[in-house]
């Protein structure tokens, strides 16, 4: 049975990002009827930052080469390495249960919002591996940044993202939906993009639901 984890990060409540994650997970359990799914808002319900006991259980899994994700439980020791682990674990097993992992961000200053930062640093270990698992990322940028735009040099967001679940989790799969411009809805210098902002948000739009329908 097919499992979909959806993790939206934006502050806004209604949010491209949100909208475009939506897309995608309403095609995707239109596609996968007897399929699971499960949605985290990371924005309203956030995630503690890790501590020093987190550091520890992540220096014990370093030092005994534990590369079996079932087994990082062993790491928990002491009674703050326990209260760290109660968080993680629901986090982790939500995370390694899923085949797709959806995940509807914004670009905040030229890279992630902290709640989703909280979220990677708090389930991520050293040489974890979840190949055989696809990542999806439906995201809503101000202005433009895509290869070459002036600002694409300022893309710490796609680029963070690929290169983590790549170099953490051994996931080259990762696919990106972007809308790019939102800026312009607001902001009266851009007014001008606006509908070149509505073609990119209508195409990205359309390509998370048809994304939705392949995964």
């Amino acid at each position: 049975m097919a499992v979909l984890l959806h993790l939206d990060a934006s502050a806004r409540r209604r949010s491209i990002s949100r909208e475009l994650g939506d897309a995608f997970a309403e095609a995707w359990r239109s596609a996968h009827p007897e399929g699971t799914y499960v949605h985290r808002d990371l924005a309203a319900e956030p995630v503690p930052h890790i501590g020093e006991a987190w550091t520890e259980l992540c220096d014990y899994v370093m030092a005994n080469q534990i590369t079996d994700i079932s087994r990082y439980h062993e790491a928990a020791r002491t009674p703050e390495q326990a209260a760290a682990w109660a968080i993680v674990e629901p986090l982790l097993s939500q995370l390694v249960a899923a085949d797709v992992v959806l995940i509807a961000t914004p670009m905040y200053n030229y890279s992630i919002p902290s709640a989703l930062k909280a979220w990677l640093d708090q389930v991520t270990f050293p040489k974890m591996s979840l190949t055989g698992r696809r990542f999806v990322v439906t995201t809503a940028r101000g202005g433009a940044y895509s290869p070459g735009a002036p600002k694409a040099r300022f893309d710490y967001q796609e680029r963070y993202l690929r290169d983590f679940f790549a170099g953490h989790f051994a996931v080259e799969d990762t696919t990106v939906v972007a809308a790019e411009l939102a800026n312009s809805r607001v902001d009266p210098g851009l007014f001008h993009l606006r509908a070149q902002h509505d073609e990119l948000y209508a195409s990205a739009l359309r390509g998370a639901r048809d994304l939705g329908k392949e995964f």
